[in-house]
């Protein structure tokens, strides 16, 4: 046929692009993600570049534990959906933040553990364009398993003393003076930055549940280096 070969179809132009990779990968594909991540990786090392300050810019490894990070965090967060690249690349603006300000191991340890022992319905997935989750999970778990999962993301763009203070208390159910004791602060400011934690959460969690991802992530990102 004429042409044949030649021409690039709709579904050919889409095939690389973030929203039909994700999704790829939510469908099993190991492949996609590094593919995902490949598409992603200069912004990636410029957002990394302009964040870091002159001593640490010089250290090749940062990349690749910022990298790292990214694929821990896709591997076991609940899974979502984006349709436009500039809200992925918020999101994942966010998690790099993170990582850079805080290390991030002790809180990526405790989400893979809840991932494995708390896991959400395979076939859920949060749209956070839309501020809806698809799947076909039965009705009687969807608001238990709904829930969870717009906490468990809402979680992830919290700070480190945020997110510490609520793992702390509500997945280790630890009292206010343990918690004090192990971080270091008294009963009382334990308890205050618990609470500070679960209203920042609760706003986080408002936020994505209408659609406003972007708008949130952007929201006490700043530009200067860490």
């Amino acid at each position: 046929m004429p042409g044949m070969g030649c021409a690039e179809g709709p579904a050919d132009r889409k095939r690389q692009d973030t929203a039909w990779l994700l999704n790829r990968w939510h469908e099993g594909d190991e492949e996609s993600l590094g593919v995902l991540m490949e598409r992603h990786l200069l912004w990636i090392r410029e957002f990394v570049s302009a964040r870091l300050g002159p001593k640490l810019r010089a250290k090749a490894e940062t990349l690749d534990f910022v990298q790292d990070a990214l694929l821990d965090f896709l591997r076991f967060v609940p899974r979502f959906k984006v349709a436009e690249e500039v809200h992925f690349r918020a999101l994942m603006a966010r998690i790099i933040d993170n990582t850079l300000r805080d290390g991030y191991d002790w809180f990526a340890a405790r989400r893979r553990d809840m991932a494995r022992e708390q896991p959400l319905p395979p076939d859920s997935v949060l749209d956070l364009d839309r501020g809806q989750v698809d799947g076909d999970t039965p009705s009687h778990l969807v608001a238990q398993s709904e829930r969870q999962a717009w906490i468990r993301m809402g979680i992830e763009l919290l700070s480190a003393a945020d997110r510490q203070a609520i793992v702390l208390r509500d997945w280790d159910e630890l009292s206010f003076p343990e918690i004090g004791k192990q971080v270091g602060i008294t009963e009382e400011a334990a308890r205050k930055r618990y609470l500070r934690a679960v209203r920042r959460l609760a706003s986080a969690v408002e936020s994505l549940r209408k659609g406003r991802m972007k708008e949130l992530l952007q929201d006490g990102l700043d530009v200067g280096p860490v």
